[in-house]
């Protein structure tokens, strides 16, 4: 009988710094960063907080989405699983680090522009990665507009063709997520 093994970490936190990209000598990115945590408890009466902070490491694809999208203070969803590592020091010392490798992330701090704020949910699958547009709900309330009826055939024949804008949309290659 074989046994089975888990190692999954899923956190909601807000960044602590700016992600830091770098490549490996063979050209793959990996991109470190931390988050924060928090926890509120009750203890002898009085309200407590506590707050971790973790260390995340994301490769490849996912490595250079992390650091084009997050900055410090954005509020994330990472899922990935634990990992420990060691090394020897400059100094001759062993160094152990225990880190999150993540494979799954979702940016939860909107954009601050007028547009649409783009979520991306990332997910390495086979490889590849994809990014899954969020809309957020309109700022006008729908609910006091007035529903107009619909026009009959002969209403349409009486109005006037509308003129087509010839003004083309152009888009902003640094708003994709890509």
């Amino acid at each position: 009988m074989a046994s089975r093994s888990w190692n999954r970490v899923e956190l909601i936190g807000n960044l602590t710094r700016d992600p830091e990209l770098r490549y490996t000598p063979n050209g793959a990115a990996v991109c470190t960063f931390s988050i924060a945590t928090n926890r509120t408890y009750i203890s002898e009466g009085e309200k407590k907080e506590e707050v971790d902070f973790h260390r995340l490491v994301s490769w490849n694809k996912l490595a250079e989405l992390c650091n084009q999208l997050l900055k410090k203070g954005n509020r994330v969803f990472v899922s990935g699983r634990l990992q420990n590592r060691s090394w020897e020091g400059a100094d001759g010392q062993t160094r152990n680090v225990t880190e999150i490798v993540v494979e799954d992330m979702i940016v939860l701090t909107p954009k601050a522009t007028n547009e649409e704020p783009v979520i991306p949910a990332v997910e390495e699958l086979g490889g590849g990665v994809s990014a899954i547009p969020v809309q957020s709900p309109p700022d006008d309330d729908t609910s006091s507009k007035k529903v107009q009826p619909k026009k009959t055939d002969e209403e349409k024949e009486e109005e006037p063709p509308k003129k087509e804008s010839s003004k083309k949309e152009e888009v902003d290659e640094s708003d994709l997520p890509f």
